[in-house]
């Protein structure tokens, strides 16, 4: 997944504007000049859109950036897509509290990735197995992409709800006939492993 505060920071050290960043991008050959023009000014808040981290945040998953963009964008930048690249994972509807699941999240926030698994594997909370399962998915899609897993530390941990587990409304009996409904929450876990520098 592209980082967004790496893409701005290799467009800075590269001394490029987004408007050049784009052109360097923009597809030129058999357009005429003015899809060209359109072409650009879509590349154009693409690039901005990646570099304030935005296609995540708002969830315009459509538009998130493939494989070949970053490749395209390193090569453009002069860097290797390593460079310009995080990892990550995710665990929806986990079947455990928001609240109970940020405890443990708290504990390996900004910690080395070996670190943060020996934390885990001793915590004495369930919500543990939960992050250790989603970190390990994360450092193996780092792996996959040939990063040196000894250098990796966790950039960001979040915790999201995920409203009420299906199956999970109860009524407890209460006085004078009266009933009272309780529900469970489920939660989403996302984490991102980068590269230290």
């Amino acid at each position: 997944m592209l980082s967004s505060n790496k893409l701005k920071k290799c467009r800075q050290e590269a001394n490029m504007t987004v408007a050049e960043l784009a052109a360097a991008l923009a597809p030129t050959s058999g357009m005429d000049k003015d899809k060209a023009q359109v072409e650009l000014k879509k590349m154009r808040s693409d690039i901005k859109n990646w570099e304030n981290g935005l296609l995540k945040s708002k969830g315009l998953f459509k538009k998130r950036s493939s494989r070949e963009c970053v490749e395209a964008l390193a090569t453009a930048l002069n860097v290797t897509s390593q460079d310009l690249e995080c990892w990550h994972a995710s665990h929806k509807f986990c079947p455990m509290a928001p609240r109970k699941i940020r405890l443990v999240a708290d504990l390996v926030r900004d910690r080395d990735v070996q670190d943060a698994l020996d934390v885990l594997k001793f915590a004495n909370k369930r919500a543990a197995v939960f992050v250790s399962q989603v970190l390990k998915s994360a450092i193996g899609s780092a792996a996959e992409n040939e990063v040196d897993t000894d250098q990796l530390y966790i950039s960001e941990i979040r915790v999201d709800e995920g409203g009420i587990r299906r199956g999970t409304r109860r009524w407890r009996p209460k006085d004078r006939g009266r009933a009272v409904s309780f529900t469970r929450l489920a939660s989403h876990i996302f984490v991102s492993v980068d590269v230290e520098k």
